[in-house]
């Protein structure tokens, strides 16, 4: 009985220590598993995002391939049976988007290169100068953030007729030469800078001018190109305001001739691939301005997360 009993005994220690081992096993599994989990579903909803928002610029691209019967087939078809590429060239000959896309880069770069003056200068007085109502005057113009851009119109409209900038490039420019969401990243920025190299600079006597441009702007720099491909973008994609004051075609930005030249093309559905090849050919710049800034554009958006 005793060498039965023994055995028994041995038999549930052997399997016993078998559960054991099971459990810890299972129990060492499963955060494995929640690490490869946490690892996976961010991806693939990135990866279902980025889809998501690339497939328009996709489907324009494949459009302006097409003819206007595969475009208007059922159900669709996404690869077109003979690639034109023909459509790009008889796009750009068929209205002067060379002009169009000169204007909207020449105010774009004007635009963003007063962006650049205004907001340092603005964010560096209202950081480094002590002067009476020095908040308040931030609180207002940040304030005037929240205003919907409609409202600014009609006053901008007067002031630019008084100056006789309507329909001239002046007065695309200096009626947009201000950014607020600019000056509140700026400011930002700036704070983050040590005092002590401002300190030091002031003892080697330098001005605040000398300060401004070769201590703050350098330590900033990819905060200013972020906000100025931001800006840039917008500028380039401008069209309510400039549509309103501007009346000549030799100064239409790329974003009125588009529109002129989508009436011309019978608006809705006449000539769909001429129209798909123009608006590729429009955000193509886009496109390259952005791969070429994006490693100083991604280093500017985490700037702004830092202290400050």
């Amino acid at each position: 009985m005793s060498s039965k009993d023994s055995s028994q005994e041995k038999t549930t220690a052997a399997e016993l220590s078998a559960a054991g081992e099971s459990a810890a096993g299972s129990s060492r599994g499963r955060p494995g598993w929640k690490k490869t989990l946490s690892r996976v579903v961010p991806n693939i909803f990135i990866a279902a995002m980025s889809f998501i928002m690339i497939f328009p610029f996709l489907w324009m691209f494949a459009s302006a391939l097409m003819t206007q019967e595969e475009i208007a087939s059922y159900p669709p078809t996404f690869i077109p049976a003979s690639p034109q590429w023909s459509h790009f060239l008889e796009a750009w000959q068929s209205a002067p988007f060379n002009i169009y896309i000169f204007n909207s880069f020449f105010t774009a770069s004007a635009i963003v290169a007063l962006h650049i003056i205004t907001t340092a200068l603005f964010a560096y007085a209202i950081t480094q100068l002590n002067f009476r109502f020095r908040k308040p005057l931030f609180v207002i113009v940040m304030a005037t953030y929240m205003l919907p851009v409609p409202v600014t119109y009609v006053p901008s409209y007067i002031v630019l007729s008084w100056l006789g900038w309507l329909d001239t490039y002046q007065g695309i420019i200096f009626s947009n030469s201000v950014s607020v969401f600019a000056i509140f990243l700026a400011r930002q920025a700036f704070l983050q800078v040590p005092d002590e190299l401002v300190d030091a600079s002031k003892v080697d006597g330098a001005s605040h001018w000398t300060i401004l441009w070769k201590v703050f702007f350098p330590l900033t720099k990819p905060i200013f190109i972020t906000f100025g491909l931001i800006n840039f973008v917008l500028m380039y994609n401008n069209y309510l305001w400039p549509l309103l004051i501007i009346r000549s075609e030799r100064l239409y930005l790329i974003t009125i001739g588009l529109r002129q030249f989508f009436i011309e093309q019978g608006a809705y559905g006449v000539n769909w691939p001429l129209i798909m090849a123009a608006s590729t050919i429009v955000v193509t710049p886009l496109l390259i301005l952005f791969f070429i800034t994006q490693k100083w554009f991604i280093k500017g958006v985490g700037d702004t997360g830092v202290k400050g």
